[in-house]
């Protein structure tokens, strides 16, 4: 049997498993299901399948290509979320659960007003809709190459299924649902991952301390970088990871919408601690992987995806997996870019019609059952549609650059939509200040187009490059812009 026909009923099979989850989570339903799973999870599952919504398939494909250009650098930013973890567990995970909310962004509206609130959950769902869709595209060009494409699909109509295929499990249970099914994805991605190294070391005819060792003499495994004009400086790579952490996940509807599940705080928290430490460990093991990748290409004399003499690394362990490993490694390859890839959309979709819904839409005022119901149907629909259409604008981009690796894109990305919400959320925790509501959104706004360009004159006058870290730079940006729109406490503001 060809491998494109094992790998469409594994799938098929995958997507069962799903559905039968999502028929048993979904029973009796309601708005409160689908946007808090009646605030009944148990803390262990939540933190469990984080770290596949945590991960995503970006993760699973794209950073241990990137391990050939960057080594092992990327873990300095992991090593920072330690820290912006910590500050969503000790400050923001109290503040959201003493409020009782259901959507973080109407903290912003008790404290700064109605506009304040419009504008952070807008640049959420702009942030979310970029954020998954970059992380579809990868993964539904996987699942093209190796499925659809020799079964005679466009790439179109692979972007069309990968989204349907999430609605079909999602659009009854929501968050109750992906609690569950997040929790089984997690696990076959990690056991993916860790399969392919052990297969991939099985395949070099190494012994697991024999394969640590190879990795840590190699040149690929250098994690600390302490040329300050480098764009792997040690302190700005940990900087960017505290932030992105903090942003990414404490100022995030998605990630935030597990832990509000969970039935107390403490709970919560319990569940924050033990994501943290395996999320670091899961991490190592893929920078561990992406070096294995390099290092049997070379070992093997294997000539790896170029494009104009540059290596196309987010193609490197698809290649491989689907080529070279044999089937084994090809299977796993396949369930572990599935299981990621879900685990984070699946997750995203919800949070997306969770926030429209609640924060737009104002859903908790309609008292008709029935015309809740109709609201969520077609706002899931909605963003579904909308997420197809971006992957495809994606595609089409990554065709005009295609050395381009998308995890960096995510986290670029991150930086100017989720900077204005860290300007925002930075100025009511840390501050008693009033603030002139209406001219929130126009401040918003400005901070990322002064972000951008203030990181090009210091790129052309300093030699200073910001990556990831450009979102400190966009939140101090609006954090100032927010405070010369404020008063002191005593003083009255005029909206």
């Amino acid at each position: 049997m060809e491998k494109h026909w094992i790998f469409l009923i594994i799938l098929i099979a995958y997507f069962l498993v799903l559905i039968i989850i999502a028929e048993i989570t979904a029973k009796g339903a309601t708005k409160d299901t689908f946007f808090i799973a009646n605030r009944s999870s148990s803390w262990y599952l939540v933190a469990f399948g984080m770290i596949g919504a945590s991960l995503s398939g970006v993760t699973f494909i794209s950073v241990p290509g990137s391990v050939l250009t960057k080594s092992f650098s990327y873990f300095q930013m992991v090593l920072g979320y330690l820290l912006g973890y910590l500050v969503i567990g000790t400050v923001l995970m109290p503040l959201y659960y003493r409020l009782n909310l259901v959507s973080i962004y109407t903290y912003l509206e008790q404290r700064f007003g109605f506009w304040s609130y419009k504008t952070g959950a807008f640049f959420f769902l702009l942030a979310r809709t970029v954020g998954a869709s970059l992380r579809l595209y990868l993964s539904a060009m996987v699942l093209h190459l190796a499925l659809f494409e020799p079964l005679g699909m466009s790439f179109w109509q692979t972007a069309i299924l990968s989204i349907a295929l999430i609605w079909v499990y999602t659009y009854k249970g929501g968050i109750k649902t992906i609690v569950w099914t997040d929790t089984l994805q997690t696990f076959f991605m990690i056991a993916a991952i860790l399969g392919c190294v052990w297969l991939i070391a099985q395949n070099l005819d190494w012994s697991l301390l024999q394969t640590v060792n190879e990795v840590n003499a190699s040149p690929l495994s250098q994690i600390f970088f302490w040329e300050s004009l480098d764009i792997k400086f040690f302190p700005k790579q940990f900087m960017a990871g505290a932030f992105v952490a903090l942003v990414m996940t404490g100022l995030d509807q998605d990630m935030m919408q597990k832990n509000l599940t969970c039935r107390s705080i403490g709970e919560a928290q319990k569940n924050m601690f033990w994501f943290t430490l395996v999320l670091v460990f899961v991490n190592f093991i893929f920078l561990m992987l992406g070096a294995l990748l390099y290092i049997y290409a070379e070992v093997k004399g294997i000539s790896l995806p170029m494009k104009d003499g540059v290596v196309i690394t987010d193609k490197v362990f698809p290649f491989l997996a689907l080529e070279h490993f044999g089937l084994g490694v090809g299977i796993l390859f396949m369930l572990g870019v599935v299981a990621s890839t879900y685990a984070s959309a699946d997750s995203a979709l919800a949070s997306l019609t969770t926030s429209f819904c609640v924060d737009f839409l104002n859903i908790y005022q309609e008292k008709d059952e029935s015309k809740q119901k109709l609201q969520l149907r077609y706002v899931h629909i909605g963003f579904s549609a909308l997420l197809v259409v971006m992957i495809l604008l994606f595609s089409l981009l990554v065709e005009q650059y295609p050395s381009t690796n998308v995890i960096s894109i995510v986290f670029r990305a991150a930086g100017y939509t989720y900077g204005p919400l860290l300007g925002l959320y930075t100025l009511g925790l840390l501050t008693k200040r009033q603030i002139r509501d209406k001219f929130v959104p126009y401040v918003c706004v400005i901070g990322p187009c002064l972000g951008y360009f203030v990181s090009e004159w210091l790129a052309k006058n300093v030699s200073y490059k910001f990556t990831d870290e450009i979102i400190v730079l966009i939140g101090i940006i609006t954090f100032l812009g927010l405070w010369g729109i404020s008063t002191s406490p005593k003083t009255k503001t005029q909206d």
